[in-house]
């Protein structure tokens, strides 16, 4: 690479509309333009934010928490859809690479949701659409997992660029296929998650992650997490004050950028909603990689070897689908959208 670029990153630390997709994009599109006028060219938002994590999982039984799954279906984003071109314009019309979480509604059954990060260029193309691989514990009550066709590092403006969605942080040979593939700039996008165990300090779990990357990778890590707002309180506690307690407890979201010693490049933020904003020199990569570089010198390939089935996969394949692998049940995406930089073209300002 003959230029190492030099920009300035935001990490959005917010709550979404709860279940209203529409508002959610609204407030999404309002934290870009803050973001962009104060000089981010990348701009990191919270794991499924359009329109919001599924916390009854941990709070309810399943048949107690089955209608809540049907609303977050029927509020779901579609790829491609309305919700999305409206990021797409944002985008563009800010001229920022956007990294932002939605719940995705499967195009082929009522029972499939999707844990998606939508990766997004400063022209407004749809670059990448990557299916969370393995929902976390009880969130496999709400989502299926992904396929490894969306572990790609995206070429932007702001350098080679990955992302993953919270517990993927913890996936080694997930992270490991990022960073060998040149990346250099990760989003890590989390949820707050006050409803965990007691003893499990959310904000410290997020800080040790994204440190654990920077630092082996040598890479900039860009963190964004939601936050739960009042209004989510009252709609999934209600009246019940060890709940309420329990979805107000401290510690439940950290974001920032960390740099390539693992350190935070600045303060980062806890809990409360904000914007954290930090330059990344991507420079700054260089040095440390002479000493440790994983995906280089440091590394014994001929002792090593990681195989990732990247091939796309689906529910149903047909004889006349052509570059069809029917015996592992492969083929090629069910809408051309899902492979990165297909979207259709959106609309200009008029």
């Amino acid at each position: 690479m003959d230029h190492l670029p030099r920009f300035t990153a935001a990490a959005v630390q917010a709550a979404p509309v709860y279940l209203d997709p529409a508002a959610t994009v609204d407030k999404a599109i309002g934290l870009i333009a803050e973001a962009a006028a104060n000089g981010a060219e990348l701009v990191v938002f919270p794991e499924v934010f359009v329109p919001g994590y599924p916390y009854w999982n941990w709070t309810m039984n399943p048949v107690q928490g089955s209608p809540w799954f049907e609303r977050l279906q029927r509020s779901a984003v579609d790829l491609p859809g309305p919700h999305v071109d409206r990021l797409r314009e944002a985008a563009r019309r800010h001229g920022v690479v956007l990294v932002i979480g939605v719940n995705e509604r499967s195009p082929y059954s009522l029972g499939v949701l999707y844990n998606t990060l939508l990766t997004i260029g400063p022209d407004g193309e749809l670059l990448g659409v990557h299916r969370k691989l393995v929902p976390t514990w009880a969130e496999k009550l709400t989502w299926t997992g992904g396929d490894g066709s969306s572990l790609k590092v995206h070429r932007t403006p702001v350098g080679p660029l990955g992302a993953l969605a919270c517990g993927e942080n913890t996936n080694t040979l997930a992270r490991f296929t990022l960073l060998a593939q040149g990346e250099l700039v990760h989003a890590s996008c989390y949820i707050a998650l006050p409803v965990a165990p007691a003893d499990y300090d959310m904000a410290d779990a997020i800080a040790v992650r994204t440190a654990a990357h920077s630092f082996e990778g040598k890479v900039f890590s860009v963190v964004s997490c939601s936050t739960v707002s009042p209004e989510i309180v009252d709609m999934l506690a209600g009246d019940d004050q060890a709940l309420r307690e329990q979805f107000t407890r401290p510690r439940s979201a950290l974001s920032g950028i960390f740099g390539p010693d693992g350190r935070p490049v600045t303060e980062p933020l806890v809990d409360d909603e904000g914007i954290v904003y930090a330059e990344i020199d991507l420079a700054r990569c260089v040095q440390p990689k002479q000493m440790h570089d994983i995906v280089g010198h440091y590394n014994r390939f001929d002792v090593f070897r990681l195989h990732v089935d990247d091939r796309p996969r689906t529910p149903v394949t047909f004889a006349t689908d052509t570059a069809t692998d029917t015996a592992a049940g492969t083929a090629p995406p069910p809408t051309a959208p899902l492979r990165a930089g297909t979207a259709g073209p959106i609309e200009e300002d008029s």
